[in-house]
């Protein structure tokens, strides 16, 4: 089902939000940091946009109906879109502005042990997050490249995570490395600048997610090897000439549409063509479960016309 392999990183990372969300807030209410405050409003932003993906597996499971013959598995693309702009104009906008609050108004942190015990509880749950997320997404990477992966992927939920995760790794890295450089120089202005970096981060990251939701939402067909793959099953058939287009659309990341076009030898009867529909059919979904609907347009050289002889 859409997004159900991710939904155990889910779990883990809003687990682990929450619980840090909490503890950073009491850490900058304490000691005035401005980079603590803005770890705070990402851990925030990072839980909420966790539960939106939740509620877009949810959504996206509803059973075809009049208005929708296809389903509704593109609801947790349009989610993940969701959650990319709230990681940008929350995560990102805040964190900016109050890095740029605490350049023109700086003040020294106070009580900084407060900073660095919440840091490093912080980098060792969203590290725990990171790799259970991680340990669900390298079965599909194989032998690409991560970003490969990603572009391929159809399940936004698990690479959702890990982008999530690393920006914040990242973010938590800065805002320690920000209070330790305000601590050795003695100048608050380091702290409002991890702030303003936390931001920029959190920024390219919601591009990041924002560029591979928009292409699933458009629409995008299966990966080369695959169509080629299918094309191959279908040529294999004794009674197929040649496959003249071979059209894929995913409606959610297992629901994939698949459109034929197939050239039949000559002097096939319209029962011969039927049963090799049925058997091409049977060898596309066996090999492939994840392409729920078929469609298989004949062209006999005999019939001199196109003809529909079976749709799925």
């Amino acid at each position: 089902m859409a997004g159900e392999s991710g939904k155990k990183s889910i779990f883990a990372a809003i687990g682990a939000n929450l619980a840090i969300a909490i503890t950073k807030f009491i850490a900058a209410w304490f000691t005035g940091s401005s980079a603590m405050l803005s770890e705070g409003i990402h851990s925030t932003v990072d839980t909420s946009n966790e539960l939106l993906l939740l509620l877009g597996i949810r959504l996206s499971k509803r059973p075809p109906d009049a208005n929708h013959p296809f389903g509704h598995g593109r609801e947790l693309y349009f989610w993940t879109l969701i959650v990319a702009i709230l990681i940008f104009a929350v995560g990102g906008g805040m964190s900016v502005y109050e890095g740029i609050t605490h350049l023109i108004h700086p003040h020294p942190i106070e009580n900084p042990t407060w900073n660095y015990i919440v840091l490093v509880l912080a980098i060792f749950f969203e590290g725990f997050s990171w790799f259970v997320a991680f340990g669900e997404f390298a079965p599909s990477i194989g032998e690409q490249s991560f970003f490969e992966a990603v572009r391929t992927s159809k399940d936004p939920t698990i690479f959702t995570i890990l982008y999530e995760d690393t920006a914040a790794l990242l973010g938590l890295i800065v805002a320690l490395l920000g209070i330790i450089l305000g601590q050795i120089f003695n100048n608050p202005y380091f702290d409002g600048i991890a702030s303003i970096v936390i931001g920029i981060i959190l920024a390219i990251v919601a591009v990041l997610l924002a560029y591979e939701s928009r292409g699933l939402l458009i629409g995008e067909g299966a990966d080369n090897h695959t169509v080629q793959h299918i094309r191959r099953l279908a040529i294999a058939d004794s009674a197929v000439a040649d496959v003249l287009r071979l059209l894929t659309l995913y409606f959610g990341p297992h629901e994939i549409l698949l459109n034929l076009d197939i050239q039949f030898h000559r002097h096939l009867s319209a029962e011969d063509i039927a049963q090799a529909i049925d058997r091409i059919e049977l060898s596309i979904r066996t090999q492939y479960p994840d392409i729920k609907y078929i469609f298989i347009e004949a062209q006999s050289i005999t019939l001199g016309r196109n003809q529909v002889l079976k749709l799925d």
